[in-house]
């Protein structure tokens, strides 16, 4: 081989790698910011492969997934056990490519997730991003003795156990904890209202069909020529057709109902759509979170208690927000003997609004201002000011550059008695 094409295959080695870890590195990142969110979305799929018995392992599934993605990255960049991190890229790729492919296809999900809520693409895009790594991925198969280690093969175990603990950690701390980040629409700071806009211009353009039967035989008509004053057809349904897709709203079907419980059954029912009296309470509003009360944790519930009591001391509404039925609130509320006053919500609303079972959120004016996870709701009687537990809203570039230090001063640090040894050796 020439010494020119040498130096090719070394520049297109590395920038495949640069291409190929860089993407599976910042996928890995941002999906372990948030978990449960991938979860989410992993169970989506099994209810597309009709698998909704494996929905408990989804968690797991992804905390595993995430960060296996994100070690495959780092192994990549920083060129240790390159043998490893291709091989692993290549089995990822070999089964997401098709994968991509048939969802892009079939669109049994909006978006495949890849990247989170941090990044959201189609699904056509995700499958030609697929093809691009997949092609780069097999340069590295080809060539991957040419891949630039930037550490000595006695240090790299050091290096790659550190970021295995550095991985898990961080994403187990995620699961445990609210998401360091927060990418969704009801992150503090964000507006509900707002987020629920569309300007009509740039929403969907949709057409109203009239179906009309008539010897039997049906027919569509537009708005402009359906047969309203002929007796001869006679109207069968309407439907809606989507013309040109738009933008959509960030925020969709959000729709909060009030639960009345009947005071001799004991039982509750839906009784009247609040959603308008709570965005546009000018006082704070309490929103305790919980998609399912049959899945919910109940041994931090007094400090949901507290919290209501606050709220009601104040005069602050205070809802229990749930997608569980009826009948299951009225065993719940048996069991526990709590007065929360409760509302039902979309169980996916309710998922995406926090990641705790159960969490508390609190908003104003339709803006939130803060939320908690069980474990972090605060005495809200030892504040002096309510307004002193509003939450930070514009802390993500100081988060990052802790998170980042956590993670490159140790190799930083390894790196440079790395290059100290090396440095000895020679001399």
């Amino acid at each position: 081989m020439t010494k020119s094409n040498d130096k090719f295959l070394k520049v297109l080695t590395e920038i495949s790698r640069i291409i190929v870890g860089t993407t599976f590195l910042f996928s890995g990142f941002v999906k372990a910011v948030d978990p449960h969110g991938f979860a989410y979305k992993i169970q989506d799929y099994l209810i597309s492969f009709d698998l909704t018995g494996l929905f408990s392992w989804a968690l797991p599934a992804a905390v595993l997934l995430v960060v296996v993605e994100f070690l495959v990255g780092v192994f990549l960049l920083l060129g240790i056990y390159r043998k490893a991190a291709v091989v692993a890229t290549a089995v990822f790729m070999a089964f997401f490519l098709p994968l991509t492919l048939w969802i892009a296809l079939a669109n049994p999900v909006k978006d495949c997730g890849c990247f989170g809520d941090a990044l959201i693409i189609g699904n056509w895009e995700t499958f030609y991003k697929n093809l691009l790594l997949s092609a780069c991925t097999v340069v590295l198969l080809l060539n991957r003795r040419r891949i630039t280690p930037l550490f000595s093969p006695e240090r790299q175990w050091m290096a790659a156990v550190y970021c295995v603990v550095f991985g898990f950690s961080f994403a187990v701390y995620n699961v445990e904890k609210l998401p360091v980040f927060d990418f969704r629409p009801y992150k503090i700071g964000a507006n509900i209202p707002e987020q629920m806009y569309i300007d009509p211009a740039k929403a969907d353009i949709v057409e109203n069909v009239f179906v009309y039967r008539k010897n039997g035989t049906e027919q569509e008509f537009t708005e402009e020529n359906y047969p309203w004053n002929d007796s001869t057809w006679t109207f069968v349904e309407m439907k809606t057709k989507i013309i040109k897709e738009g933008e959509k709203p960030k925020i969709e079907d959000f729709r909060i109902e009030r639960y009345r419980k009947d005071s001799i059954s004991q039982e509750y029912f839906l009784d009247e759509d609040i959603t308008a009296q709570l965005l546009s309470d000018t006082d704070y509003v309490f929103l305790m979170v919980s998609y399912s009360l049959e899945k919910m944790n109940p041994w931090r519930l007094d400090r949901f208690v507290q919290a209501s009591e606050y709220a009601k001391k104040h005069g602050y509404r205070f809802y229990l927000l749930t997608a569980s039925p009826s009948g299951a609130i009225s065993e719940w509320d048996k069991a526990h003997g709590l007065s929360f006053d409760v509302a039902f919500c979309d169980e996916r609303v309710l998922k995406t609004m926090i990641r705790s079972n159960p969490g508390l959120m609190l908003i104003k004016n339709g803006t939130v201002v803060n939320m908690w996870d069980d474990g972090d709701v605060p005495d809200f009687h030892r504040k002096k000011e309510i307004a002193s537990v509003e939450g930070i809203k514009n802390s993500f570039a100081a988060k990052m550059v802790l998170i980042l230090l956590m993670f490159l001063l140790p190799l930083t640090i390894l790196k440079c008695a790395n290059m100290r040894r090396t440095k000895k050796r020679r001399i």
